[in-house]
C-alpha cells in the first residue's frame, strides 16, 4: 500500500531540507503561496520562523488547516450578513 505522505526536498533560509506532508497539504501550500504572490519556499521560510515548537511538517500541516479554517469562518460570516437594502 502506498503512503500518502509525500516527501519532498525544499530550500529554507538557504538550507535544503525535507518534508513529508500529504498531497493535500502541498496542494494547499502551492494555493497559498500563489494567492500571496510568493515561493514555495519563501512560505515555508516564513512558516519556519514563526514556528514556536514542534518539527516543520507539524508546523506546515497547523499553517494550512488555520489558513483554510480562516477562509471558511469569513465565507460563512460573509453569507449569513445581511445585504443591505437601498
Amino acid at each position: 500500500m502506498k503512503s500518502p505522505v509525500v516527501k519532498r526536498s525544499i530550500v529554507v533560509a538557504g538550507h535544503k531540507t525535507s518534508v513529508s506532508l500529504e498531497e493535500a497539504f502541498w496542494n494547499g501550500m502551492k494555493e497559498i503561496s500563489g494567492l500571496r504572490d510568493m515561493t514555495l519556499s519563501e512560505l515555508v521560510g516564513e512558516i519556519d520562523s514563526n514556528r514556536q515548537q514542534g518539527n516543520l511538517s507539524s508546523a506546515i500541516r497547523l499553517f494550512v488547516l488555520d489558513y483554510f479554517r480562516t477562509r471558511a469562518i469569513a465565507a460563512t460570516a460573509a453569507a449569513s450578513d445581511p445585504k443591505p437594502q437601498g
